[in-house]
């Protein structure tokens, strides 16, 4: 065959293929359009409860699909109460398949509505015994029943399923019925006979628990007081059932029962024979919280296992680590304990220097002689000394550069400090690091009183990666632009900045008298939110919240539409939640953010507190 006739004989089977295609849609078309708009007419009407209109159409569509519309039919038949042609429907449809069982459940329904107890009573047993315990049909049926509001029949036909097929037991389908029926313990005890039956279901089983329990600052979810009670008498009948112990102690983490969990991992740890690796990964937890006390139990734990544990010099130094930071945290002047913590820092900086650990202990030193203990000279020396390490890795090399220029900084050494902004800047500058060495620079123009550099730097940085960095820069810029935007004398920003790197030195004391000095010198300055806000982050360090709270307050009376009022807003209500215990204000606070600053950056965050704080189930 040549190529031409191939070629005649392609085109003309395409021609006829066409052709047909063109009869079939032709044929099709018209019908096909009829019970599009036969379909359309029925749910409109459904929706529109014009069930009487509907149910012509559904006659229709039922008698050709009734798989597909039965639900629909059914239920429009029972809004009008034409229960004998519900009923009706309902058998047909039971006679073309008899394993949809769940239909007895619809024909008991309607006995139910004509207060024909005995009848319906019939056939929900009948449904029970009928079933065939597969898995698509157990479950069709227990829905049927739920929905009936018919809870022990559905728990009956999960049990029937269970005992078919012991190999799925239906306990997180249990569960929801025991949620339906508001029986929170029997919903507890489904699901930890799930975690039982199948260990490695355990997020299944938190994730399910969280939901059901819902969420309530004082008893919901992993807080509820029945969920820990059931666990525990779990654990007493099970002794050696450790998957129990582990969710027991994730439970007493969820509810911030520290000790507690300590406790359970200190004994499993004993249990097992384990390495202390549980005990290390608790202890870091416990440093994230802020659980000082504890987080040097489980460290001190370590510790006694001997220096041949894996962990033991890891525990050693995190421990001083931790001690550095419940110190330093302290609102207490405490000289003679970071005397004594200094000395111990150096001890484990003479043993662990050439160890992969000397990075830590050198930063907690040089800031513990910096801040603490005004040996800001001898805290350069050191971190000089361990730049000259070479084999140091660039991000950590960047990171003691960023804290050598600090305490540079603090020292009056503003050019150092300048040259290792610098440095760092040049070196990661598209990184996150290399930008803050770039506002930090900014900060230090801001300091020495070169106001429009450090703008033109802090605009710049506006459009930073980091959403901490941009945000500071466009603080630091506003607050440049506003003080001498009108009144051209600088000497009020001037004075401010000085109070602003004494923040840094930690002379606080000296850095109030110096902010309220701006008042008493220039009342017209423009720098009152300003000032009010740096004086209550002195105050949060110093843990004086009563001042805290009246600083904000300020803020939010006399500058109610200046740059820090919905800061204040945000974190006055953060101050009564979290410090100041008292909810109900907090709530009324976010409240109030969500009603004022509809457009602030913490309008996010205040809105899922608010909601929190209400009382309101997690969205997932």
């Amino acid at each position: 065959m040549n190529f031409n006739k191939q070629i005649f004989i392609f085109l003309l089977l395409t021609l006829v293929c066409i052709s047909s295609y063109s009869q079939q849609v032709q044929l099709l078309g018209p019908s096909s359009n009829q019970t599009l708009t036969t379909e359309k007419l029925a749910i409109q009407y459904y929706e529109q409860k014009a069930f009487e209109k509907a149910n012509i159409y559904f006659d229709e569509l039922f008698n050709k699909s009734a798989e597909n519309w039965f639900s629909y039919y059914y239920k429009s038949l029972l809004a009008i109460k034409d229960y004998s042609k519900a009923e009706k429907i309902t058998k047909k449809f039971l006679k073309e398949d008899k394993n949809n069982t769940f239909l007895y459940v619809r024909l008991g329904q309607i006995y139910k509505l004509q207060n024909n107890e005995k009848k319906e009573k019939e056939f929900y047993d009948k449904a029970i015994k009928d079933l065939i315990a597969f898995p698509p049909y157990v479950q069709n049926l227990a829905t049927a029943f739920v929905e009936a509001g018919q809870y022990n029949y559905a728990l009956d036909s999960y049990q029937k399923g269970r005992n078919a097929t012991p190999e799925y037991p239906y306990y997180f389908e249990r569960s929801e019925v025991f949620k339906a029926m508001n029986d929170l313990k029997s919903m507890i005890n489904e699901l930890l006979d799930a975690l039982e039956f199948k260990e490695s279901d355990i997020e299944l089983v938190k994730i399910n628990l969280q939901n059901s329990l819902g969420y309530n600052e004082e008893t919901g979810g992993f807080k509820n007081p029945l969920l820990k009670e059931e666990l525990q008498k779990r654990i007493q009948k099970n002794p050696d059932k450790i998957a129990f112990i582990e969710f027991l102690i994730f439970v007493q983490l969820q509810q911030k029962d520290f000790y507690g969990a300590f406790i359970q991992s200190k004994s499993l740890d004993k249990r097992l024979n384990e390495d202390g690796q549980r005990m290390y990964e608790l202890a870091k937890l416990f440093v994230t919280n802020k659980q000082w006390s504890v987080s040097k139990q489980c460290f001190d734990y370590i510790i006694l296992k001997g220096p041949s544990n894996l962990f033991f010099d890891a525990s050693t130094i995190d421990k001083l680590s931790v001690e550095f930071l419940s110190l330093t945290e302290s609102s207490l002047t405490q000289r003679e304990a970071f005397i004594s913590l200094e000395v111990n820092l150096l001890k484990a900086n003479e043993k662990y220097k050439n160890s992969y650990l000397s990075s830590g202990l050198i930063k907690d030193i040089a800031s513990l002689k910096a801040y603490y203990l005004d040996k800001s000279s001898e805290a350069i020396i050191l971190l000089e000394d361990y730049l000259l390490n070479n084999s140091l890795e660039i991000q950590l090399k960047a990171e003691l550069k960023l804290m050598l220029a600090d305490i540079y900084l603090i020292s009056g050494e503003i050019w150092e400090a300048s040259l290792l902004y610098s440095q760092v800047e040049k070196d990661f500058k598209y990184e996150a690091i290399g930008q803050e060495a770039k506002f930090r620079n900014a900060k230090l123009s801001f300091y020495a009183g070169d106001f429009a550099w450090a703008k033109s730097q802090a605009d710049v940085l506006k459009g930073a990666t980091t959403k901490l960095i941009s945000n500071d820069a466009l603080d630091l810029s506003l607050i440049i632009s506003d003080a001498i935007a009108v009144d051209t004398n600088e000497a009020p920003l001037k004075l401010f900045a000085c109070a602003d790197l004494m923040i840094r030195q930690h002379k606080y004391e000296e850095a109030i008298v110096k902010m309220d000095s701006i008042n008493l010198l220039y009342s017209s300055n423009t720098l009152g939110d300003d000032i009010y806000f740096k004086k209550a982050q002195i105050y949060m360090i110093q843990k004086k919240y009563k001042d805290v709270e009246s600083m904000y307050k300020n803020i939010l009376e006399y500058y109610p539409n200046e740059l820090y009022a919905d800061d204040a807003q945000f974190k006055l209500g953060e101050l009564y939640e979290y410090y100041l215990s008292d909810k109900e204000k907090a709530k009324q606070i976010y409240q109030e953010l969500l009603l004022n600053f509809s457009g602030s950056t913490y309008a996010v965050d205040a809105r899922m507190r608010y909601r929190e704080l209400r009382g309101d189930a997690p969205t997932n």
